[in-house]
């Protein structure tokens, strides 16, 4: 197995572990909206999904630009 596919393994082990582990019920507020009884269950996984649209949104779309050696021909 490669290093990167153990490595996120082990982060999605560690991610499942934390999720069971709050299965409370909580209130949140955003700017003006008021949600009451969201299980942290749920709120967890929406909150990994939002950073990871947000990372390939502002980190994804960069390329990487191929340096092309320059000819030193001179005719």
């Amino acid at each position: 197995m490669k290093i990167k596919t153990i490595i996120i393994l082990l982060l999605l082990l560690v991610f499942t572990i934390i999720l069971f582990q709050n299965l409370e019920v909580v209130s949140i507020q955003l700017l003006f909206w008021k949600f009451e009884m969201v299980p942290l269950m749920i709120l967890f996984p929406l909150t990994l999904l939002l950073g990871v649209i947000i990372g390939f949104l502002f980190f994804g779309t960069r390329k990487k630009k191929k340096q092309q050696p320059k000819d030193d021909k001179t005719e």
